[in-house]
């Protein structure tokens, strides 16, 4: 995989993060209307912003990447939930500062709005 080239979906809201592949699955499908298995990277996190799971279908089955912040919180961007608008598409650059605990320019958020 390279992170260049793949689509990153970063969930507006809270998600309950005690769930394994299939729940996120099922959050991807149901919530953000996008497909799981599309090889995009779905993003999740918890209420306090200290928990990051990141959902990824490769050709023959579903990866998650987690992580915990031992203190603090991952700069999530503030995206005021318009109508219609669950997750924000976010680059691969973004995608590695979030992961850095960089926060992101908040000028590279795109909204989906699910139709």
């Amino acid at each position: 995989m390279t992170i260049g080239t793949v689509a990153v979906y970063l969930a507006v809201g809270p998600v309950d993060l005690r769930g394994a592949f299939d729940r996120l699955a099922a959050v991807t499908r149901q919530v953000l209307s996008l497909d799981p298995a599309s090889g995009a990277l779905f993003l999740f996190h918890n209420r306090r912003r200290n928990r990051l799971k990141c959902l990824w279908w490769d050709s023959n089955g579903y990866t998650i990447l987690y992580k915990r912040l031992s203190r603090g919180a991952f700069p999530i961007p503030v995206v005021h939930e318009e109508a219609g608008c669950a997750c924000v598409e976010i680059s691969p650059e973004d995608f590695a500062r979030l992961l850095a605990g960089l926060p992101i320019d908040p000028s590279s958020v795109r909204p989906r709005i699910i139709h």
